[in-house]
């Protein structure tokens, strides 16, 4: 599919069940204290490699505080990675597939699910200089434009060609247990393009809880020739500060990821993205 026609079917899953949105879902504490990631088999090498991609998505999965794996304590913690998991699980990724040519279960990829005992994970939070983001984590409603070239547009929940973009922002949500919702058509033909760009967060947040979010995650992508992919801008508000933040030269997946990851940064109370 070319770039710019992947870039105007991004939308947000909405509803998916026939419910109504909810703007604050509630965190469990098996949800809360566990990561997954991919690896290639069940051996012992791998398995390292894996605990250690699980300890830093716990880490920040718990907190919401994107900066911890900058720290420089980071890298004795994941020398010994696999000494702060409780229990772990496989699910193979080709299950019912069988193996094929020379292929062994050692080349398959798996999912390998990495669960934590909550104290285990807070006292490492601690001694890093933060601590868990507990309690309920609010629906955020997308309010987002894209532009590439001449073309340009204001993305809407009724946007039926968008099943591709909504799986990437829904994939982009759930490391760190965000939920996002989109509103629908009317009311961003009110707001208008520039409305989009434009308008303070007081605004779009009183939106947002039209849409069924709690509050607004506004946005724009601009294709870059020059940068190889995509500039995306987010602002978010919180507390009375309006927050703002950037990428470049990147895909549509990294943007959406870039986008929930700053959100939890702020909403964490752990500032600035």
């Amino acid at each position: 599919m070319p770039g710019f026609l992947r870039a105007v079917l991004l939308t947000v899953v909405l509803v998916t069940t026939g419910f109504a949105p909810r703007a604050a879902f509630a965190i469990t504490t098996d949800d809360l204290y566990q990561s997954r990631t991919i690896v290639t088999g069940q051996g012992e090498v791998n398995r390292r490699i894996g605990f250690r991609a699980c300890l830093d998505r716990v880490l920040v999965r718990v907190s919401g505080d994107q900066r911890l794996l900058e720290k420089p304590e980071m890298a004795a913690l994941r020398d010994k990675a696999g000494d702060f998991v409780d229990t772990f699980r496989y699910h193979d990724r080709l299950e019912g597939i069988p193996i094929h040519d020379e292929q062994g279960t050692h080349d398959r990829p798996h999912d390998l699910t990495c669960l934590y005992k909550a104290a285990t994970v807070d006292k490492l939070l601690a001694q890093l200089g933060s601590k868990p983001w507990l309690g309920e984590r609010p629906t955020l409603t997308v309010f987002l434009t894209a532009e590439q070239g001449a073309r340009h547009f204001a993305l809407s929940a009724e946007e039926e060609r968008g099943k591709t973009m909504r799986e990437s922002f829904a994939n982009a949500t759930d490391p760190l247990l965000m939920h996002v919702v989109f509103p629908k058509a009317a009311q961003l033909a009110d707001l208008g393009e520039k409305g989009l760009r434009n308008d303070d967060m007081a605004r779009l947040d009183l939106l947002a809880k039209q849409a069924g979010g709690a509050q607004a995650l506004a946005g724009s992508i601009v294709w870059s020739d020059k940068e190889l992919g995509w500039i995306a801008d987010w602002r978010l508000a919180d507390h009375g500060k309006t927050y703002r933040w950037q990428v470049r030269g990147v895909s549509f997946d990294e943007a959406f990821r870039v986008a929930i990851g700053g959100a939890a940064q702020i909403l964490s109370g752990n500032g600035q993205p």
